[in-house]
């Protein structure tokens, strides 16, 4: 297995019903779903997925319901157990543990959060999150620390003694994450979690949760119906229908390149600005110049180009500013050079910034939005017209 595959899916299936020997041979002539169950009374929960999940990444599996998705996230804990295939967490075939194996492997590696909180009513916010560690015999000091620890971590300091039925629905899914969080799992399972949360709940805890990702790169399985949350937060999706995997990509080259015409249906209605970025629209510069160039040769590269300003750069495409066509005649009529009239104050943005985070910039700026990369060297541009065209 690569180094960086925490996770690995080999020709998964599940099914549930009596006649499954009749019913695997029927699906792997072809027949449906439906047919299936029709002939045998036997449910494909799922059918042949095979897939890799990657160390430290938001891998989300979205898909309609009775798409299977929960029912596969559920096979990672073995909460439910495969009819067929593999599933190997670090090389190991979890299928093949023993209790004590599959005891240990829950309790250590992987962990999960629900979308109806499951918390102890009698426990405080504390009690709760500290809960994991009690069961695995971690001293009281220490259980406590870690979850006042983790309590923070998900904004709620100051709350550790308040009891559950005193917090609201976004808090209680806070202490379910801090609770997850605080026993230290290589793999957070989250099934639709903040389905039941307000819009502004659900928008709140998902950039909670992107924002905890940044500081501990724990690897999370993110189960959603809604394309958008699932673009926001997936590095990669992966797209179910009826058990099976449809299409596994990132959000981005699944807008660019939809498997079929089921997939194009589905993300019909996702807003474009949250998964396409800056790199993928962005134009080549072509009225640029060196500030050792003259007044005169910035004048005659704006006017070939038609545009009324230019690009001033350094060493090794350094961006230094704009110098617009009125500065340079008046550069060239006044003896300046170049540095004399750049204007040093521009907006600038990073090729992987989403569109949507940019729109609001592309509406006050005056120029082009120039993109550069982390040395600063210039990349592209962005006008008005290019973000204005992405969002038909």
């Amino acid at each position: 297995m690569k180094n960086n595959i925490i996770l690995s899916i080999k020709n998964l299936s599940k099914l549930y019903g009596v006649e499954k020997s009749r019913a695997f041979k029927m699906k792997s002539l072809g027949a449906s779903k439906d047919e299936v169950y029709k002939k045998t009374g036997t449910t494909v929960a799922l059918w042949d997925v095979t897939l890799d999940i990657k160390k430290g990444e938001i891998f989300v599996i979205i898909g309609l319901s009775g798409s299977g998705k929960s029912t596969l996230v559920r096979c990672f804990n073995m909460l439910n157990k495969p009819s067929s295939g593999e599933i190997l967490f670090n090389d190991k075939n979890i299928s093949k543990f023993n209790k004590k194996e599959l005891k240990e492997y829950r309790r250590n590696n992987i962990a999960m959060v629900f979308q109806n909180f499951g918390l102890m009513s009698h426990r405080d916010v504390l009690g709760n999150v500290e809960y994991g560690l009690e069961v695995k015999g971690v001293s009281k000091e220490e259980r406590q620390a870690k979850a006042r620890e983790m309590i923070s971590m998900v904004g709620l300091e100051g709350l550790e003694n308040e009891p559950i039925s005193s917090l609201s629905g976004g808090m209680k899914q806070r202490v379910g994450l801090a609770r997850a969080l605080a026993n230290d799992p290589d793999i957070l399972l989250m099934d639709e979690p903040f389905s039941a949360l307000d819009p502004l709940v659900r928008k709140d805890m998902q950039f909670e949760l992107l924002s905890i990702q940044k500081k501990l790169d724990k690897t999370i399985i993110f189960i959603t119906h809604d394309i958008n949350e699932a673009f926001k937060l997936g590095n990669r999706v992966a797209i179910m229908r009826d058990g099976e995997l449809i299409q596994l990509d990132t959000p981005e080259m699944i807008f660019e390149h939809p498997a079929n015409d089921y997939v194009k249906q589905f993300i019909n209605d996702a807003d474009k600005t949250q998964v396409i970025s800056v790199r993928s629209v962005m134009a080549t510069p072509n009225s640029i110049v060196r500030r050792t160039d003259s007044p005169s040769y910035a004048i005659k590269i704006m006017r070939s180009n038609r545009v009324s300003s230019a690009y001033v750069v350094g060493d090794k495409m350094k961006l230094l500013g704009i110098a617009t066509i009125d500065d340079a005649v008046r550069a060239r009529n006044e003896k300046l050079s170049l540095s004399d009239i750049v204007i040093e104050n521009i907006m600038t943005t990073a090729p992987d910034t989403l569109l949507h985070d940019i729109i609001p910039m592309a509406a006050e700026t005056r120029y082009p939005i120039a993109v550069i990369d982390s040395d600063g060297s210039l990349k592209g541009i962005l006008s008005k017209a290019d973000v204005l065209s992405s969002m038909l």
